[in-house]
């Protein structure tokens, strides 16, 4: 099984602030639209919290320390091993967040879907510093800002050596 991360940063490794993500990109939105359609999503609770609701056409699973948390049409569960065991016939699952979840998994993930938003921000939440040593990057595509997208971005594929 290809265990993925799906995330975007800024340019100083942000991701977020209060729970909450620091831009608005249309584009990037319809990206992780589009390549986690019809799967897996494992995240946080804390990740599934600021979301509000199951993602649709996407199995998902919450990763939480709080004993017997319930949640609708959610499979919860207490660690990323738990989490993989349900997944065992998945060609591909995708980690989406957040901060601790992408910290204790990132040694684990085969392949990083990357929107690196072209600013800095001021953020509480940071993504783990990519070792350019342990990834090749592929499949590059650099988006100047639009009437859509304000800001600019670059999508990237990066793959563990």
């Amino acid at each position: 099984m290809m265990i993925s991360v799906v995330v975007a940063i800024g340019e100083n490794n942000a991701i977020g602030k209060d729970n909450q993500l620091l831009w608005h990109l249309p584009a990037d939105l319809k990206h992780f639209k589009e390549i986690t359609s019809g799967h897996t999503i494992i995240m946080g609770r804390k990740t599934y919290d600021s979301i509000g609701k199951p993602l649709p056409n996407r199995r998902n699973i919450v990763m939480t320390r709080t004993p017997g948390l319930q949640i609708q049409d959610v499979e919860v569960v207490s660690n990323i091993d738990e989490a993989l065991a349900l997944c065992t016939t998945e060609k591909e699952v995708f980690i989406i967040g957040g901060a601790e979840i992408y910290k204790s998994t990132l040694n684990i993930v085969n392949k990083i879907y990357l929107t690196r938003v072209h600013q800095s921000y001021d953020a509480d939440t940071f993504f783990p510093k990519i070792d350019s040593n342990l990834w090749d990057e592929t499949d590059v595509k650099k988006h100047l800002p639009d009437e859509k997208n304000h800001i600019a971005y670059t999508f990237s594929t990066l793959l563990r050596k």
